[in-house]
């Protein structure tokens, strides 16, 4: 997301890079670019190929991967070129549009993360209810709201830099920090309120992931003591948790949306008898989950916080950054379009299957 104008006439004169540091950034940021379309084309694939992956929450990260190929594609190549000519020399028209398809790309990657966690959130809190609900159509319904709110988000530009046509065509190519709402509004809209719900809604599902493993285990104890499968029926009820077999995936927060409408009443097993056996396995996973929720959000908070702490400190004229700085940040949070195909699918043995498929088609080809 370019959007910073930070150099002034007075700092315009940096030193210029030499012929190795360009062609050191650029293989750098060639790489990044390469990873980034590959992995989210495999995301794509995957889903489309697969039948056992065509659902409503994978729908979302479908529509995730497909907006960060898109940032990887539209957005990516033309900041290397940028960064590495150091002068942006295709003219007004195209900085426009290049200018405006960031914004509305990285916005949109960065809000679909947060409907993601709310799609999760419900699955897990609300789960036989949500279960109706959960359509393709409420889907397609979430993401093209989000499209919606990015595109109101990163448009206004547009109105007042229309006014604004330079002859000969500008040799800089970003957005002027010269309206200090839209400063604080963008950053508020992009990122800000996305991560403050993101935060709420990981934190309440961490809880309501610790309190239903807790409350599997205690049903699995009650069953395995039943010698009636309406006693054990009862049992579930009262602990109010799901009696399923073993989950198949790693991602808890998937794990808690797949549960079985009819009653499984598991095997009897002596090990799980002990109350301390059962609490062990009960730590195991939280620690899993807390593991998986923590690189999410980690990995989402480093990619993007630095960039959106400056815009703010940029746009508030608190403080200026040079260029190099400035497109260290960006690419910063480009590369959370590298990481989100491989935090959103890597756990999720579904998805691992499809991409081993990919693989072996591609093998024999």
């Amino acid at each position: 997301m370019n959007i910073t104008n930070c150099t002034t006439e007075a700092s315009m004169a940096v030193r210029p890079k030499t012929i190795t540091e360009k062609m050191l950034i650029c293989m750098t940021l060639v790489v990044i670019t390469t990873l980034t379309t590959l992995l989210n084309l495999a995301v794509i694939m995957a889903i489309c190929t697969t039948k056992k992956l065509h659902q409503p929450a994978n729908y979302l990260i479908c529509s995730l991967a497909v907006t960060d190929l898109l940032v990887a594609v539209l957005v990516m190549p033309l900041s290397i070129m940028y960064i590495v000519m150091d002068h942006w020399k295709l003219g007004y028209f195209l900085c426009e549009v290049w200018l405006s398809v960031d914004m509305t790309c990285c916005t949109c990657s960065i809000l679909h993360l947060c409907v993601i966690a709310l799609d999760r959130y419900w699955a897990i809190t609300n789960a036989i209810e949500y279960a109706r609900k959960r359509t393709a159509k409420r889907a397609a319904l979430m993401i093209l709201t989000v499209w919606t709110i990015s595109i109101f988000i990163s448009m206004p530009p547009l109105f007042w830099r229309s006014h604004r046509r330079l002859s000969p065509p500008p040799s800089q190519c970003t957005i002027q920090h010269d309206h200090v709402i839209y400063t604080i509004y963008s950053t508020l809209g992009a990122f800000y309120i996305p991560l403050t719900l993101i935060l709420i809604l990981y934190y309440r599902i961490y809880h309501a992931a610790k309190s239903l493993y807790q409350k599997r285990g205690s049903s699995r104890h009650l069953s395995n003591r039943s010698t009636d499968s309406q006693n054990s029926f009862a049992s579930c009820k009262l602990t109010q948790t799901f009696c399923v077999s073993d989950f198949s995936t790693s991602d808890p927060t998937i794990e808690f949306e797949k549960f079985h409408a009819s009653i499984r009443i598991p095997p009897f097993d002596s090990d799980l008898d002990h109350p301390g056996e059962r609490q062990q396995i009960s730590s195991t996973r939280e620690r899993k989950a807390a593991r998986i929720l923590g690189l999410i959000l980690g990995a989402f908070i480093l990619s993007w916080l630095p960039f959106f702490i400056k815009e703010l400190i940029v746009g508030l004229s608190i403080y200026t950054v040079s260029s190099e700085v400035a497109d260290f940040l960006t690419w910063l949070g480009y590369v959370n379009s590298l990481i989100n195909p491989l935090l959103y699918t890597s756990f999720n043995e579904d998805f691992k299957l499809a991409f081993k498929k990919l693989i072996k088609c591609r093998e024999h080809t």
